[in-house]
């Protein structure tokens, strides 16, 4: 066992294992029917592996460590991130405890440009004084966030995981294979949680199916700082096919450059053809800058047909949380992780008990799906009326014009809640969005025409 160690924590006591121990803080676990599929951990506590080391997974290791539970935190590549525009929404920064020096800007104004160039300032006149997108790189929230899981006491492992191996029994643990520096070892755990991104090798493992991906493409670029000083609490979002089949493409401010990128699902193969398409329609804006960072990820499109088999549970990209739409993803992998944790630590009465699959859906899946599942369906919608065509995206722009409808989808995305409306407006909005609708393809056929 020279080159592959077996570490089994079931087996070994948590002196040797370098484990702190911390009292849960927020969560209260509920009490569980005593059962043989419930046995008691006499002398040890619940072991989980979270196996990705994001804002989704790091959130999930500090509920659980808070909770009692002993707590292994896999990350890879620990000094690098995924790319991300880096929005957040404005309640996240209380929720999750986000400090304000982590955040590079605070965008107040947004531009949503059409194909043909109509521009809606969004945001100058609903957004209310206290009231802002906050803006961050997802390599200092990441780095935060996963500090402060093992402050709370998870044990993080720089390793990459290479297999896992599923138990035959429902009382069996599951062994993580890792390796590091042509290092193998060995690790046994109760639960695994499994927040490795879109392309999840977890889910590949636990066989929870596959869903289609986007791509995203940004290039970081460094302007010179009069033009910075045109970004500095301003983002942009263009849309049309010269940018993206069924998407958007964005200018986002950092703390010293801006990101610009595209992503689309149909088109992948012409990604690069896109990215150009974004740099042309702000070539003007970005003139002298210079490209200091070039990224490229795949996002998922929707939830994974299976997010919990057996003892593992799925979270983040992994399990598919990205919405439809805006493409946004960093609140909910971390409110994924935060309630999957606390829906473990729930279960496991604080890590005394063993927990079953049954208690993963109920503590964890239901209370997601009953939380947001009608967040993404109506998102879902969105993206398939005004991403489908330029015509539908010269609607879309049209109606962005509307304050009622700026304000409405600023609650809606800083608060995390789909906002209760005025009855009268929404009608009103729903009359206007079909006459815009209809009124834009009328005009794109002129227009086709006349190109013709």
């Amino acid at each position: 066992m020279a080159a592959s160690q077996l570490q089994n924590p079931l087996k070994t006591p948590s002196s040797q294992l370098s484990i702190k121990k911390h009292k849960p803080s927020f969560l209260k676990p509920r009490r569980l029917t005593v059962s043989a599929a419930h046995p008691h951990l006499n002398g040890r506590k619940l072991r989980v592996a979270v196996i990705g080391g994001g804002p989704a997974g790091s959130s999930a290791a500090e509920a659980l460590a808070s909770g009692g539970i002993e707590t292994f935190l896999f990350e890879r590549s620990p000094s690098t991130a995924k790319p991300c525009g880096g929005a957040i929404p404005l309640c996240m920064v209380d929720e999750f405890s986000i400090p304000h020096h982590l955040i590079d800007r605070h965008v107040t104004k947004m531009k949503i440009i059409s194909p043909s160039n109509l521009t809606v300032d969004f945001g100058s006149k609903s957004l209310s004084a206290h009231e802002s997108i906050p803006m961050l790189r997802r390599e200092v929230l990441d780095a935060f966030v996963r500090n402060r899981a093992e402050s709370a006491g998870a044990q993080l492992i720089p390793f990459l995981v290479t297999h896992l191996e599923i138990p035959s029994s429902s009382l069996s643990p599951y062994i993580i294979h890792h390796t590091v520096n042509n290092s193998r070892k060995t690790l046994a755990v109760d639960v695994i949680v499994g927040a490795d991104g879109a392309n999840s090798k977890v889910a590949k493992f636990i066989k929870a199916g596959n869903y289609t991906c986007a791509i995203a493409f940004q290039e970081r670029i460094r302007l010179p700082d009069e033009k910075m000083e045109y970004y500095q609490n301003l983002a942009e979002m263009y849309v049309g096919n010269d940018v993206s089949p069924d998407f958007y493409a964005w200018v986002f401010p950092k703390c010293d450059h801006v990101a610009v990128g595209t992503g689309t699902v149909c088109g992948k193969q012409d990604i690069k053809m896109y990215q150009q398409g974004i740099k042309q329609r702000v070539k003007n804006k970005i003139k002298d800058g210079k490209v200091i960072k070039v990224e490229a990820h795949p996002i998922p499109e929707h939830p994974r047909p299976v997010r919990v088999r057996g003892r593992v549970a799925l979270v983040g990209d992994a399990a598919g949380y990205v919405t439809k739409c805006s493409g946004e993803g960093i609140y909910f992998a971390a409110k994924s992780g935060r309630m999957c944790g606390e829906g473990i630590v729930r279960a496991s009465e604080g890590g005394e008990w063993m927990i079953s699959e049954d208690d993963l859906k109920r503590e964890y899946l239901m209370e997601w799906d009953k939380k947001y599942v009608s967040t993404f369906r109506f998102l879902d919608l969105l993206q398939r009326v005004f991403y489908g065509s330029n015509e539908a995206r010269e609607a879309l722009v049209e109606v962005c014009g509307s304050e009622y409808v700026q304000r409405m989808t600023f609650d809606s995305y800083l608060y995390k809640k789909l906002a209760k409306g005025d009855g009268w407006e929404d009608l009103k909005m729903v009359f206007a969005n079909f006459g815009s609708l209809m009124r834009c393809k009328i005009v794109g056929r002129d227009m086709a025409a006349f190109n013709l």
